[in-house]
Protein backbone atom coordinates (compact mmCIF):
# COMPACT_ATOMS: atom_id res chain seq x y z
CA UNK A 1 0.00 0.00 0.00
CA UNK A 2 3.08 2.29 0.73
CA UNK A 3 4.24 1.90 -2.49
CA UNK A 4 1.34 2.13 -4.01
CA UNK A 5 0.58 5.73 -2.76
CA UNK A 6 4.36 6.53 -3.37
CA UNK A 7 3.82 5.95 -7.25
CA UNK A 8 0.28 7.91 -7.13
CA UNK A 9 1.78 10.56 -5.95
CA UNK A 10 4.79 10.24 -8.11
CA UNK A 11 2.06 10.23 -11.04
CA UNK A 12 0.47 13.72 -9.48
CA UNK A 13 3.86 15.43 -9.53
CA UNK A 14 4.80 14.44 -12.78
CA UNK A 15 1.15 16.38 -14.11
CA UNK A 16 1.87 19.49 -11.56
CA UNK A 17 5.35 20.42 -11.50
CA UNK A 18 6.92 22.24 -14.15
CA UNK A 19 9.56 20.51 -15.75
CA UNK A 20 12.68 22.67 -15.04
CA UNK A 21 14.80 20.19 -12.97
CA UNK A 22 17.27 17.81 -14.32
CA UNK A 23 15.15 14.87 -13.68
CA UNK A 24 11.60 16.46 -14.94
CA UNK A 25 11.44 15.93 -18.17
CA UNK A 26 10.23 18.53 -20.69
CA UNK A 27 6.99 18.45 -22.66
CA UNK A 28 8.99 17.46 -25.86
CA UNK A 29 10.75 14.67 -24.65
CA UNK A 30 8.01 13.33 -23.15
CA UNK A 31 6.11 13.52 -26.87
CA UNK A 32 8.94 12.67 -28.36
CA UNK A 33 8.90 9.65 -26.37
CA UNK A 34 5.43 8.68 -27.60
CA UNK A 35 6.39 9.75 -31.25
CA UNK A 36 9.20 7.07 -30.69
CA UNK A 37 7.32 4.16 -29.37
CA UNK A 38 9.86 4.25 -26.30
CA UNK A 39 7.10 4.99 -24.22
CA UNK A 40 3.90 3.48 -24.67
CA UNK A 41 1.45 6.17 -24.97
CA UNK A 42 -2.00 7.11 -24.95
CA UNK A 43 -3.94 10.10 -25.39
CA UNK A 44 -7.21 10.27 -22.37
CA UNK A 45 -9.77 12.18 -22.62
CA UNK A 46 -10.23 14.18 -25.96
CA UNK A 47 -12.28 16.60 -26.22
CA UNK A 48 -13.13 18.41 -29.12
CA UNK A 49 -13.43 22.50 -29.78
CA UNK A 50 -16.24 23.84 -31.63
CA UNK A 51 -15.05 24.21 -35.32
CA UNK A 52 -13.82 27.51 -36.89
CA UNK A 53 -13.31 28.64 -40.39
CA UNK A 54 -9.03 28.97 -40.23
CA UNK A 55 -7.89 31.96 -41.82
CA UNK A 56 -7.55 32.35 -45.94
CA UNK A 57 -4.46 31.55 -47.48
CA UNK A 58 -2.94 31.73 -51.02
CA UNK A 59 -3.17 28.55 -52.90
CA UNK A 60 -2.81 29.50 -56.25
CA UNK A 61 -0.29 31.06 -58.74
CA UNK A 62 -0.70 35.06 -59.06
CA UNK A 63 -2.06 37.12 -61.78
CA UNK A 64 -0.75 39.99 -63.12
CA UNK A 65 -2.69 42.57 -65.76
CA UNK A 66 -0.22 45.05 -66.95
CA UNK A 67 -3.13 45.51 -70.08
CA UNK A 68 -5.95 48.22 -70.40
CA UNK A 69 -8.73 45.77 -69.84
CA UNK A 70 -9.70 43.06 -67.61
CA UNK A 71 -7.89 39.55 -67.89
CA UNK A 72 -9.89 36.49 -66.90
CA UNK A 73 -8.26 33.23 -66.83
CA UNK A 74 -9.00 30.26 -65.34
CA UNK A 75 -6.36 28.96 -62.53
CA UNK A 76 -5.71 25.87 -60.70
CA UNK A 77 -5.17 25.80 -57.21
CA UNK A 78 -4.05 23.17 -54.59
CA UNK A 79 -4.16 23.26 -50.87
CA UNK A 80 -3.17 20.81 -48.37
CA UNK A 81 -3.45 21.80 -44.12
CA UNK A 82 -1.84 19.99 -41.48
CA UNK A 83 -2.22 19.88 -37.54
CA UNK A 84 0.26 21.14 -34.82
CA UNK A 85 -0.29 21.14 -31.07
CA UNK A 86 0.41 23.07 -28.42
CA UNK A 87 4.08 23.90 -28.95
CA UNK A 88 3.26 24.65 -32.70
CA UNK A 89 5.16 21.28 -33.71
CA UNK A 90 3.47 19.82 -37.18
CA UNK A 91 1.74 16.86 -36.05
CA UNK A 92 2.52 14.12 -39.66
CA UNK A 93 0.09 12.84 -41.54
CA UNK A 94 0.17 8.88 -40.64
CA UNK A 95 2.34 9.42 -37.86
CA UNK A 96 2.16 7.66 -34.39
CA UNK A 97 0.89 10.64 -32.60
CA UNK A 98 -1.60 11.18 -34.99
CA UNK A 99 -2.89 7.84 -35.05
CA UNK A 100 -2.98 7.71 -31.33
CA UNK A 101 -4.98 11.09 -31.52
CA UNK A 102 -7.49 9.13 -33.92
CA UNK A 103 -7.87 6.35 -31.84
CA UNK A 104 -8.77 8.29 -28.86
CA UNK A 105 -11.06 10.59 -30.76
CA UNK A 106 -12.83 8.10 -32.21
CA UNK A 107 -13.29 5.64 -29.56
CA UNK A 108 -15.04 8.50 -27.84
CA UNK A 109 -16.83 10.73 -30.41
CA UNK A 110 -17.30 7.56 -33.14
CA UNK A 111 -15.47 9.65 -35.70
CA UNK A 112 -12.69 9.24 -36.90
CA UNK A 113 -9.80 12.34 -36.64
CA UNK A 114 -7.47 13.40 -39.50
CA UNK A 115 -4.22 15.22 -39.38
CA UNK A 116 -4.04 16.67 -42.61
CA UNK A 117 -6.36 17.43 -45.09
CA UNK A 118 -5.70 17.88 -49.75
CA UNK A 119 -7.56 19.72 -51.66
CA UNK A 120 -7.63 20.83 -55.58
CA UNK A 121 -9.72 22.49 -58.18
CA UNK A 122 -9.37 25.76 -60.25
CA UNK A 123 -11.12 28.84 -60.22
CA UNK A 124 -12.01 31.45 -63.04
CA UNK A 125 -10.31 34.74 -61.84
CA UNK A 126 -10.98 38.29 -63.20
CA UNK A 127 -8.51 41.06 -62.73
CA UNK A 128 -8.18 44.50 -62.99
CA UNK A 129 -5.76 46.59 -65.12
CA UNK A 130 -3.26 47.19 -62.75
CA UNK A 131 -3.77 44.51 -60.50
CA UNK A 132 -2.67 41.08 -59.11
CA UNK A 133 -5.00 38.40 -58.52
CA UNK A 134 -4.86 35.11 -56.91
CA UNK A 135 -6.61 32.47 -55.47
CA UNK A 136 -7.33 32.00 -51.28
CA UNK A 137 -8.81 29.20 -49.42
CA UNK A 138 -9.91 28.86 -45.88
CA UNK A 139 -9.93 25.19 -43.92
CA UNK A 140 -12.28 24.19 -41.47
CA UNK A 141 -10.25 23.74 -38.78
CA UNK A 142 -10.81 22.24 -34.87
CA UNK A 143 -8.68 21.86 -31.91
CA UNK A 144 -8.80 18.50 -29.64
CA UNK A 145 -7.31 18.71 -25.93
CA UNK A 146 -6.42 16.18 -23.93
CA UNK A 147 -3.54 14.23 -21.59
CA UNK A 148 -0.77 12.27 -23.03
CA UNK A 149 0.24 9.41 -20.81
CA UNK A 150 3.38 7.76 -20.96
CA UNK A 151 4.44 4.83 -19.50
CA UNK A 152 8.13 3.31 -19.20
CA UNK A 153 8.78 -0.20 -18.99
CA UNK A 154 11.24 0.77 -16.54
CA UNK A 155 11.57 4.15 -14.38
CA UNK A 156 12.93 7.26 -16.53
CA UNK A 157 13.22 10.47 -14.56
CA UNK A 158 12.38 8.46 -11.53
CA UNK A 159 8.55 6.99 -12.80
CA UNK A 160 7.08 4.79 -14.81
CA UNK A 161 4.06 7.04 -15.83
CA UNK A 162 4.30 10.57 -16.98
CA UNK A 163 1.26 12.85 -17.98
CA UNK A 164 1.55 15.81 -20.17
CA UNK A 165 -1.69 18.08 -21.68
CA UNK A 166 -1.62 18.77 -25.07
CA UNK A 167 -3.86 20.64 -27.36
CA UNK A 168 -3.53 20.28 -31.12
CA UNK A 169 -5.23 22.19 -34.04
CA UNK A 170 -6.20 20.05 -37.44
CA UNK A 171 -8.36 19.94 -40.21
CA UNK A 172 -12.16 18.89 -39.68
CA UNK A 173 -14.60 18.04 -42.17
CA UNK A 174 -16.02 20.61 -44.12
CA UNK A 175 -19.63 21.34 -42.71
CA UNK A 176 -18.59 20.48 -39.05
CA UNK A 177 -20.43 22.37 -36.47
CA UNK A 178 -21.79 24.66 -39.29
CA UNK A 179 -19.29 25.59 -40.74
CA UNK A 180 -17.78 25.70 -44.57
CA UNK A 181 -14.12 25.98 -46.21
CA UNK A 182 -14.22 28.94 -48.25
CA UNK A 183 -12.91 29.49 -51.84
CA UNK A 184 -12.13 32.73 -53.38
CA UNK A 185 -10.67 34.78 -55.80
CA UNK A 186 -8.21 38.61 -54.12
CA UNK A 187 -6.75 41.20 -56.20
CA UNK A 188 -4.98 43.96 -55.22
CA UNK A 189 -3.24 46.83 -57.13
CA UNK A 190 0.34 46.01 -57.91
CA UNK A 191 3.01 48.00 -56.60
CA UNK A 192 5.09 51.10 -57.88
CA UNK A 193 7.70 48.46 -58.75
CA UNK A 194 5.41 46.19 -60.43
CA UNK A 195 4.05 48.53 -62.24
CA UNK A 196 7.04 49.35 -63.40
CA UNK A 197 8.49 46.17 -64.11
CA UNK A 198 5.23 45.67 -66.97
CA UNK A 199 7.78 47.83 -69.14
CA UNK A 200 11.09 47.39 -68.40
CA UNK A 201 10.34 43.77 -68.38
CA UNK A 202 8.42 44.01 -72.16
CA UNK A 203 5.25 43.04 -70.57
CA UNK A 204 3.40 45.88 -71.16
CA UNK A 205 -0.17 44.96 -72.76
CA UNK A 206 0.02 41.40 -71.53
CA UNK A 207 -1.32 39.41 -68.09
CA UNK A 208 1.52 36.85 -67.19
CA UNK A 209 0.92 34.45 -64.10
CA UNK A 210 3.98 34.43 -61.56
CA UNK A 211 4.41 30.90 -59.14
CA UNK A 212 3.71 31.09 -55.83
Amino acid sequence: MAALSTAALGMVAAMALPAVADDQPTREQLVGDCASGEGKCTFNDPKLDKAYLGDFHQVSNSLFNCTTSDASQSMGWSDTVGSTDSAGVSVTAGGKIAGLIDLSVTATYSHTWTSSHAENSSLNMTVKPGEVGWISRAQVMQKVSGTWQTHYDSPKWGHYFWFVPDTVTGPAPNGTDGANNAVIVKTRKMTTAEKNSCSSEGKSGKAFVVRR
